[in-house]
């Protein structure tokens, strides 16, 4: 075959048909801006006419021409591998361009919140004021995009799926006419979890479909389910623009009192790696007319698992957002074991894309393995990620690692852990020479440059240039795994239909159905088989102060949309008029464990954690901590031990509701559903109560539906539900299934795997596949 002369091609908007050397071709326009090319011998392109990019005919074949030189560059060219594409791409970027790669946006909102978290401005104005459409690029999005250089932004909440396609098209035809054309790589935190208060009916539609929040999907015990989600989600983030999740979290949940133990698959190592593995096969893996290659393809999202080695086992379960959390410890020498869901899970997958492509290490130091905080290590990344375990994708760090700490251990501010006392250009040399490749939370490629320069004054301009073109090819893979080179472009009126449409939602609720455990069911109380009156007590919402120190106020409220309830039960307004009642509950909430009115007394600032609503004093505390350290902002607190301080929840009225409701109803059944943050102490009140629901978040409804027999409990725990907090402050923080669990009124042990269906306990193969013993 002779190969034709490469030359430029301009199409109409009209649809066109080709013949070239039977290469059939069809054209369309989406929006006035945006031409999307068919060919049946090759890759759908699609570029923007205001980009300035044009399309390359060789051989009969279209490529898009995205450095605008008038040849047929390798990075251009689809017919090749990823991998030699990314490699000649990165031998063009110049440092600048490689810097603005490395770089992760902080938190965008689609359109720009008009102040406080997230804001931003269209022409220097709110978006309120602006006149623009609200799928316009900010101020601040348009600086970090052409100026930065940056190609990786971070999505929080969209107006709609809509919009948010309509952004993303604005935002690829932007990035698309700058350089050498890379597209926006578009990423998300996880956004499918349950709205409570929401109705699901047959017909139902939303922003986005609804599935158990993470601990809830380990509850199902079915990593069928679980790629089934990640196949799902996967699509609708595609519609939205999104190609990176930053998911799932894998970290092993191992220390009861950790706050982000609710995003976790759980405290076991080998039902988090099969679910760490169908999470992420049903994210990256692209099948049918969508795949292009190897398993990638346009339903592929890259998944950035997190947190290496496992940001679980927080000392006393303090967070390592927070310099009072800044070490994950290991008194059970139980390390490797929080491994198992990156090495034998999300690296170990058995679809086609092999391994997760990203990375994301915690913020914590691992104390004893390193004396800096893990996305600095290059012990834990280079020696341990990389050469031992043969991981060769993107590492990035947490959002906001080379951010200078606040003034005080409680401020939400950077966590330059272990290197605190750095310039953060420092700390940006220091994660490169580690082995890391990108920086979460940074828009600003001057600190990263200035890194270069000290690499180059460490290793040479050669050495220094090869390292950054070897992140460089790891960052620019992701990117031409999930076909944005050819086209990143939405059609946004068919995202609109898609996200969150009926047949999804409808999938999405009998997952959440199935992620509710029944912990107890004294005489068959439950299902509800005729229509009863029941008395649901409100809840006492606490005062409570957020991550960004703003407080909230006390309120009470409806415990659930009584709206729904009222077409499962005919509702009453007390007690008395009521044959049974639910009572809904949150898992106690004891705070963070540091307290800044301990410190301004003359204590160190450590309090307890507490997994029970009463006061608890912590007489079995360690006398001295494992781990201390700030020397910026407190270098005298070498003891963070708080052993003999008292801590009280701030919803302990919930407790106090369980008891009250079970007085007034006068030995007529009182059923508490209890939506679980963590685990928790059930002595308090499970002797006292006829039925227990224990979910991780789910809709009112689903509840209902248990409740009434609509459907039949199945889950199972995934994590140990502790006799008391004797046993969970003796318990070691990197040790799974090593605290005594609460044994109820039946001899029901509490532990991991334990659930009832209406027969009974569930002894089913999930039990026996999973089971500790």
């Amino acid at each position: 075959m002779k190969v034709s002369k490469t030359k430029i091609l301009t199409l109409a908007t009209a649809v066109i048909f080709f013949a070239c050397e039977k290469n059939e071709t069809q054209e369309k326009s989406i929006g006035s801006d945006v031409i999307i090319l068919t060919q049946s011998q090759g890759s759908t392109l699609g570029y923007s006419k205001s980009s300035g990019v044009q399309l390359i005919q060789e051989n009969g074949l279209y490529f898009k021409d995205l450095n605008k030189n008038g040849a047929l560059d390798a990075y251009e060219d689809w017919r090749l591998t990823t991998e030699d594409r990314a490699k000649d791409l990165a031998s063009k970027m110049s440092k600048e361009q490689i810097a603005g790669l490395m770089l992760y946006s902080s938190h965008q909102a689609i359109p720009a919140n008009p102040q406080g978290f997230g804001a931003g401005t269209y022409g220097g104005k709110p978006i309120t004021e602006s006149g623009v459409p609200t799928s316009s690029i900010s101020d601040q999005q348009k600086q970090f995009l052409e100026e930065d250089n940056l190609r990786h932004v971070l999505i929080t909440q969209v107006e709609s799926p809509k919009i948010a396609a309509e952004w993303n098209n604005n935002v690829q035809a932007f990035v698309e006419g700058l350089g050498l054309g890379i597209p926006a790589n578009n990423s998300s935190d996880p956004r499918h979890g349950p709205v409570a208060n929401t109705e699901y009916n047959a017909g139902s539609g939303g922003q986005i479909s609804m599935w158990p929040e993470s601990l809830g999907l380990a509850a199902t015990f079915d990593p069928q389910l679980v790629e089934r989600f990640g196949e799902v989600a996967s699509m609708e983030y595609r519609a939205l623009g999104i190609s990176t999740a930053l998911s799932p979290q894998i970290d092993l949940g191992t220390e009861p009192r950790w706050n982000r133990i609710k995003g976790t698959f759980g405290e076991d190592s080998r039902l988090s790696a099969d679910m760490a593995r169908a999470y992420v096969d049903g994210f990256q893996t692209s099948k049918g007319e969508a795949e292009i290659a190897g398993g990638w393809g346009y339903h592929s999202v890259n998944a950035m698992v997190k947190h290496w080695p496992s940001g679980g086992p927080e000392e006393g379960g303090r967070d390592g957002h927070f310099a009072y959390g800044k070490f994950a410890v290991y008194p059970g020498n139980n390390f490797e074991e929080h491994l198992v869901p990156f090495t034998e899970g999300a690296f170990k997958l058995s679809g086609p894309t092999k391994s997760a492509t990203a990375v994301m290490p915690y913020y914590t130091i691992s104390f004893g393995q390193d004396s800096v905080a893990n996305g600095y290590s290059k012990y834990l990344i280079t020696d341990l990620l990389r050469n031992t375990y043969g991981y060769d994708g993107v590492v990035c760090t947490d959002w906001l690692v080379t951010g200078d700490e606040g003034p005080q251990p409680e401020i939400f501010a950077g966590k330059p852990w272990g290197m605190e006392a750095s310039t953060i250009a420092e700390r940006h040399y220091q994660v490169l020479m580690a082995g890391g490749d990108q920086f979460g939370g940074n828009n600003d490629k001057i600190p990263v440059l200035a890194a270069f320069e000290m690499m180059e004054g460490e290793m040479g301009a050669e050495a220094a240039r090869a390292r950054i073109e070897q992140s460089a090819v790891r960052l620019l893979r992701n990117i031409f795994n999930a076909g944005l080179f050819e086209n990143p472009y939405l059609e946004p009126e068919k995202s609109q239909e898609f996200v969150g449409n009926p047949d999804l939602m409808k999938e999405g609720y009998e997952a959440q159905m199935k992620s509710v455990v029944l912990l107890k069911n004294k005489e068959q109380v439950l299902p509800i088989r005729e229509k009863k009156k029941v008395f649901i007590p409100q809840k006492y919402i606490p005062s409570t102060t957020n991550w960004w120190g703003i407080k909230s106020e006390a309120k009470w409220v409806d415990a659930v949309n009584l709206g729904i309830a009222s077409k499962y039960v005919e509702l009453v307004g007390t007690p008395e008029e009521a044959d049974m009642a639910f009572v809904f509950v949150n898992s106690p909430e004891s705070g963070t464990g540091y307290d800044p009115a301990d410190r301004a007394k003359g204590g160190n600032g450590y309090v307890p954690i507490s997994l029970q609503y009463e006061p608890y004093t912590a007489t079995l505390a360690r006398e001295q901590s494992m781990a201390a350290g700030d020397p910026v902002i407190a270098p005298e607190i070498t003891n963070r031990s708080y052993k003999g301080k008292q801590v009280e929840t701030a919803n302990n009225q919930d407790l106090k509701t369980i008891l009250e409701t079970k007085s007034q109803m006068n030995g007529k059944p009182v059923i508490v559903i209890v939506n679980a943050a963590n685990p928790m102490v059930m002595a308090e009140f499970e002797k006292e109560v006829d039925g227990i629901l224990f979910h991780f978040g789910v809709q009112d409804q689903v509840v209902f539906d248990l409740l009434t027999g609509n459907a039949e409990p199945s889950a199972l725990l995934p994590v140990q539900l502790p006799a008391s907090m004797e046993t969970v402050e003796t318990q070691f923080e990197d040790v799974p299934h090593d605290m005594e669990v609460h044994v109820d009124e039946f001899g029901n042990a509490y532990d991991f795997a334990f659930g009832l269906n209406w027969s009974g306990k569930i002894q089913d193969e999930r039990v026996e596949k999973y089971s500790k013993n």
